[in-house]
Order: C-alpha cells, then structure tokens, then sequence
C-alpha cells in the first residue's frame, strides 16, 4: 500500500483526539472546539450558534462530530444555519475528524465543530 501525503493549503489537519481534548497542528485544545482553515478555537457547544453562523461567507458546510455516536443537532440550530445558508453534516467525533482532514486537503470551504468524546 503507498501512502501519499494531503496538502493543506489554507488550513490545518487534526492529528489525534483522546478523552476531552483534540491535536491540531501539534498543540493540544481541550474541550469542544471549532476548525476553520489554520485556526482553531474554543466552541460553546450547540448554545454557541453565535460563532457558527459568524462563517456564513467562509464556508459552505459545517461537519459536526456529536461525541462518541452520531445524534442530532438541536432543531434550532439547524434551522439557524439553514437561514443563514450554512449545510450541516452530523456524525461521530471520530468520522467528523476524518472527514475534515479529507475535505480540508482538497481545498473545500469547510469548517468542523467538534464535540469531544
């Protein structure tokens, strides 16, 4: 099997999560966090829509890691993000962060708001 490396041009990869925290780019965050391009930070869970929909001209779609399950985002949120033309892909934590890294190195306007498992 041959293993390529992905660029990543305008953003950065996530390299590991654990109980409680993600890697990203070498450095440790704790809690749930939010990913656009090279920046991660802080995010205040499915009661911060504030900072979602704050990346309506920056990204097409936010992936969502719900924690170790996959499970509905509250129906306000989502509704808040559709006004605001914003998709909304739900799936584990795990499958969020290796999505993110896929869509990420291709380029795509994309964002990841994690939940940690």
């Amino acid at each position: 099997m041959q293993i390529n490396d992905m660029p990543f041009e305008d953003a950065v990869p996530i390299d590991g999560y654990g109980p409680n925290f993600f890697r990203v780019n070498g450095e440790v965050h704790e809690g749930a966090m939010l990913l656009i391009g090279p920046t991660p930070a802080a995010w205040g869970g499915y009661d911060d829509a504030a900072s979602l929909l704050a990346l309506a001209e920056r990204v097409d779609f936010i992936l969502f890691g719900t924690g170790p399950e996959m499970a509905h985002i509250p129906a306000a949120l989502r509704s808040q993000l559709d006004a605001a033309g914003i998709g909304a892909e739900v799936m584990a934590t795990p499958t969020a962060c290796r999505s993110y890294n896929i869509l990420a190195s291709e380029g795509r306007r994309i964002a990841v708001a994690l939940l940690p498992v």
